[in-house]
């Protein structure tokens, strides 16, 4: 039997499957800020407790905000990235230092 039998309508129905593309998240880049007051040793702790950064590239980092005005500790899916930086500030605000983290579009 086929689809176009005399009986039926002449019209036919055209399916047609839409190919659903999973998007990759935009990613983040968490920055740490230099400034006057934060001590190197605390900003190395935070990029090795915080960002898993090894002791090596955690003190080359930090020599780059300490050098150039700021660094990028990581780069992060949306949340990640917020919830990095949120960590950042309260660890920074607990030990009382101004350290600024800040995130940006990659």
């Amino acid at each position: 039997m086929s689809v176009y039998d005399s009986d039926q309508d002449t019209e036919s129905t055209v399916l047609t499957r839409r190919k659903t593309k999973t998007r990759k998240p935009r990613m983040y880049k968490v920055i740490l800020h230099n400034d006057d007051y934060t001590t190197m040793d605390f900003v190395t702790d935070v990029l090795e407790t915080i960002f898993h950064k090894p002791p090596v590239e955690a003190t080359q980092i930090m020599l780059q905000i300490h050098r150039k005005g700021s660094g990028v500790c990581g780069v992060y899916t949306r949340d990640v990235a917020e919830s990095k930086v949120k960590q950042v500030e309260a660890r920074a605000e607990e030990a009382g230092y101004p350290l600024l983290c800040t995130m940006e579009a990659a």
